[in-house]
């Protein structure tokens, strides 16, 4: 069903279906070959494609438009990933590895559970951070290293049983495809809303669990995309929903993106651990790791904090699901754990972050494009577009017409999770949004903004242009 607006002499149709959209059909042919559901039969006997993250669909894309990393001209708003390079007040950053430091035995395999010593680091950087008041402390063996984020919550997915998991959208895209490729895991889905600025209500949850036998509960916090945070009353009471034998699973990657108006209050950080009694009675599994807070993505190396018979049940996981992190990673990794140097890595990242994120916010505005719920952690801006007039209302054609543009950013319906995408896209809570990152430094950040004025630009001048001829 569709219907025409006339801007002058130039009509517009108002898309209302995924059949009415040139960008939506290009996706639903990109997931349906993704899914192995080629009319012309297998191209390799009995191999089927298990889905890809909704970043891989949008760097796919943006490929199909003339994308490459190393094209100056080009801004990448999409990848979840920040700026790698020196930031001020900062320590230095690592740029070499001298292996004689380890000697020869360091090109061995380390164990799929991690090097001891950087078990202990991470223990000891959790202990510091949010145990100082507390008798029962992380040890070593209350943390397995895993070869990134991905790779722990995968090694955590395949030793849970048959459950049901209770999670929030919008949310983290990768577990949409976790949900997907570990059908144990029965995915229960609540939304939340802008009108309560995406919090989570602790008694909804409690009667989730409850009347719908939820075993795990699983949650990016602080929050991807929307740049919220569970924290607090609300983070205890999360924690405390684990002693009703409900595994509380929680990814922290983004910990250390913290905003406060406060000045005395940068440099503090956010984890569940604060509010866990028994760290190894309560069910509370903690991701973490390298790729963000540290800004190292390309280390690979992240840890599984939680207690000692989970970790031991990973450590085994891990042996066939991804053989473990680099050896020479891992040791390298082990001084960037000290905590006094954290400490300054926390509080350079916290300045240097609020300024880029303050700076998008303002041009966003000055555009007509006003983030209603600004984020108070991460590096990402939840950005509305339901105000804007169709096509560009929706975040697919959005984002499809800012390609033209040479930007990139995520389409919003990439976080509802829908693990069998049966739902109609244009029914999803996340239809109306993108997800704009500011990780990349102010230059790119820049370009991108410009990309966008000139997309509102086009909008307002050829709006029965938008939507049409979109690359192949």
């Amino acid at each position: 069903m569709t219907s025409l607006f006339n801007f002058g002499e130039k009509a517009v149709k108002e898309l209302r279906d995924e059949a009415d959209s040139e960008a939506h059909q290009i996706l639903r042919t990109y997931m349906s070959e993704r899914d192995g559901d080629k009319s012309e039969g297998e191209t390799v006997p009995g191999i089927i494609h298990p889905g890809a993250t909704g970043v891989n669909y949008c760097t796919d894309r943006a490929t199909a438009n003339g994308f490459s990393m190393d094209d100056p001209e080009w801004a990448n708003l999409g990848q979840g990933a920040p700026e790698v390079g020196d930031l001020p007040g900062g320590p230095e950053r690592p740029m070499t590895i001298d292996l004689n430091r380890w000697g020869v035995q360091v090109n061995e395999y380390a164990p799929t559970a991690g090097v001891k010593e950087l078990r202990e680091a991470v223990a000891n950087l959790y202990n510091l951070e949010y145990r100082k008041d507390k008798k029962s402390q992380y040890t070593w063996e209350n943390v397995c290293i895993v070869p990134g984020g991905r790779a722990g919550m995968a090694r955590i997915a395949a030793v849970i049983g048959d459950v049901y998991c209770g999670y929030q959208i919008p949310e983290y895209t990768t577990y949409s495809e976790v949900l997907s490729v570990f059908k144990r895991l029965i995915p229960i889905p609540t939304a939340l809303h802008a009108k309560d600025k995406y919090k989570l209500n602790i008694n909804d949850l409690k009667r989730e669990i409850q009347n719908l036998n939820l075993s795990v509960v699983i949650a990016s916090n602080p929050r991807n995309p929307t740049g919220q945070c569970i924290s607090g009353k609300e983070l205890s009471d999360l924690v405390h929903v684990s002693r009703d034998r409900t595994t509380v699973i929680l990814d922290e990657f983004y910990s250390w993106y913290q905003y406060p108006d406060d000045p005395r209050d940068l440099g503090t950080s956010l984890s569940g651990a604060q509010y866990v009694e028994d760290v190894n009675e309560d069910p509370v599994v903690l991701i973490n790791g390298l790729t963000k807070g540290f800004r190292l993505p390309g280390w690979r190396v992240c840890w599984v904090v939680g207690p000692q018979d989970l970790i031991s049940a990973i450590s085994q996981s891990g042996s066939f699901l991804d053989g473990g992190a680099s050896h020479v990673l891992q040791m390298a990794a082990i001084p960037l754990l000290d905590y006094t140097r954290v400490q300054q890595d926390k509080l350079s990242l916290q300045k240097a972050f609020r300024i880029k994120r303050d700076h998008v916010l303002s041009r966003l505005e000055r555009m007509g494009l006003p983030v209603t719920v600004p984020p108070v952690a991460t590096f990402y801006i939840w950005l509305d577009l339901s105000k804007l007039d169709s096509p560009i209302s929706n975040g697919l054609t959005f984002f499809e017409e800012l390609l033209k543009e040479r930007t990139i950013c995520v389409p919003g319906i990439f976080f509802d999770i829908n693990p069998s995408h049966r739902r109609n896209l244009f029914h999803s809570p996340c239809h109306h949004f993108v997800r704009l990152s500011f990780g990349p430094d102010l230059a790119q950040l820049d370009r991108g903004l410009d990309a966008i004025e000139r997309l509102l630009k086009k909008h307002n001048e050829t709006p029965h242009l938008l939507g049409k001829g979109l690359a192949k």
